[in-house]
């Protein structure tokens, strides 16, 4: 859809281009294949990367597919671009899966992004597969939530809702939702409170982060 950007001008002109593209409304319906989106870095200082992508089952939350791309960003770490320092990689690590997911749940953000268009959101237009972010800390404010798995509060950037501060486990720090493309914010919510059954973050995350670690030490 587009040539990667040598700049960040150009950067944020793909993002301002293509946020027209996405789609904060869908419900989803025959959810049956779940793939999680990480990268995980080198510790070395470098710009070494593994992206890593895990297919779920949506019902047993076991693995059916996977793909790992070792890589070397070329972006340089500007905010609001980060995207484009992780996006060939798992772009190419999507490309290698055998099971076509019906949706993508991606270790960032979506539409809470300064220009509304984070890592979930740009994966979304670009492969039209429905997509959430579940990110780990916030864009922009919050109250906190109840102390009750499932319990969320509005994120918020200025006076705008981006996303919700949700509960996933009883006591534990929230995790920071956001519509990627082609699904509605409560379906967003109900499907992270689904793939995290035991823990903070989604199976999906979880696990796409250790088979990237795992890669990265070898």
């Amino acid at each position: 859809m587009h040539d990667w950007p040598r700049s960040p001008a150009e950067a944020e002109a793909i993002q301002d281009r293509l946020r027209a593209a996405v789609r904060v409304t869908g419900e989803l319906s025959g959810v049956r294949a779940v793939a999680g989106l990480d990268v995980a870095y080198a510790n070395d200082g470098s710009d070494d990367l593994v992206a890593a992508v895990v297919v779920l089952d949506a019902d047993t939350l076991e693995m059916v597919d996977s793909a790992v791309v070792a890589g070397t960003s070329t972006f340089p770490y500007v905010p609001g671009l980060f995207a484009f320092r992780e996006l060939p990689a798992l772009v190419d690590a999507l490309e290698r899966l055998t099971t076509t997911p019906d949706l993508l749940v991606v270790d960032g953000q979506g539409v809470a992004h300064p220009r509304r268009f984070g890592l979930a959101s740009h994966l979304g237009v670009l492969t039209e597969v429905p997509s959430i972010g579940v990110a780990k800390t916030p864009l922009g404010r919050y109250e906190p939530p109840g102390p009750r798995r499932g319990d969320w509060t509005p994120l918020l950037d200025g006076a705008e809702v981006v996303g919700r501060a949700l509960r996933t486990q009883d006591g534990v720090r929230p995790v920071f939702v956001s519509v990627g493309h082609l699904v509605d914010l409560d379906t967003a919510t109900d499907q992270v409170l689904r793939l995290a059954p035991r823990y903070r973050l989604p199976e999906t995350t979880r696990q796409a982060d250790h088979l990237g670690r795992a890669a990265l030490v070898r």
